[in-house]
């Protein structure tokens, strides 16, 4: 077909270790027949239905997320539990197992179908981020998998926000406040950003309640009225006591304002 790229160019756009989609190639100049030659020759190799990868190179979740990343018309990102765990922060969690996925994009119906060790966990971000600000919060960490492709991490500060958004159906409080243990070297400048990045109440709120039961020193360079932290109450436990600086319902052993 004229204006295929010949086949030893057009190929090295399926890095080694990654996976493309076969509409992705399409939409690169890549013609249906050269694809369906790759396939038959054994070129590539089918993954799942429309995905495909080069043969004989296993997939590492992180050469998962950068080909996500690549795909995807939104960041997508490790961020929430795995993110704290690859950063020493996190309990309870096999990153090798189950990865926690971040974006304002969908999940792909077919990333549920390719045959990785790894189980992705998705969440949007919709409701929690503004993505423009977060973007500009200097809080996602790039990690280079080779010279042109690369795979990113939220910060400790954005991560733990992330984990909040779950209480307590996703991570029970008990959860929540072992990790806090481990978060006094946050970054005050960079939680001021993300705060007011966050178009989450619930986030917002748990998170100065937890700053409060520890009292770190960049606790004390945040003032809560600086943010939107809404009004009313929020009912975040079901029979829980109502914590009065924040309005929000917490578990009895939890000690909140009276």
């Amino acid at each position: 077909m004229a204006g295929t790229p010949p086949r030893s160019e057009w190929l090295e756009k399926v890095h080694f270790g990654q996976f493309v989609t076969r509409q992705w190639l399409l939409g690169r100049g890549v013609s249906l027949h050269a694809l369906d030659n790759a396939l038959k020759s054994g070129k590539l190799e089918a993954l799942a239905r429309g995905v495909v990868a080069r043969p004989g190179v296993a997939i590492t979740w992180e050469a998962a997320v950068a080909s996500l990343d690549r795909l995807l018309p939104e960041p997508v990102y490790v961020g929430g539990l795995s993110a704290l765990a690859e950063a020493g922060l996190g309990h309870y969690l096999d990153v090798s197992e189950s990865l926690h996925l971040y974006s304002p994009a969908r999940a792909p119906a077919w990333l549920g179908k390719l045959p990785l060790q790894t189980r992705f966990v998705w969440h949007n971000t919709a409701r929690l981020w503004d993505m423009q600000a977060l973007l500009a919060a200097d809080s996602l960490r790039r990690h280079s998998l080779s010279k042109n492709t690369g795979w990113m991490m939220a910060s400790p500060e954005q991560a733990f926000m992330e984990v909040l958004s779950g209480v307590p159906n996703v991570v029970s409080f008990e959860h929540a406040d072992n990790l806090m243990q481990g978060m006094s070297a946050l970054s005050p400048r960079r939680l001021d950003v993300l705060l007011r990045a966050s178009r989450h109440i619930q986030v917002k709120r748990l998170f100065f309640f937890f700053a409060d039961r520890y009292g770190y020193a960049w606790r004390k360079r945040l003032d809560p009225e600086h943010y939107d932290l809404g009004s009313g109450k929020r009912s975040i436990v079901a029979g829980g006591k109502l914590d009065r600086t924040y309005l929000i319902t917490v578990p009895r052993s939890f000690h909140g304002s009276e």
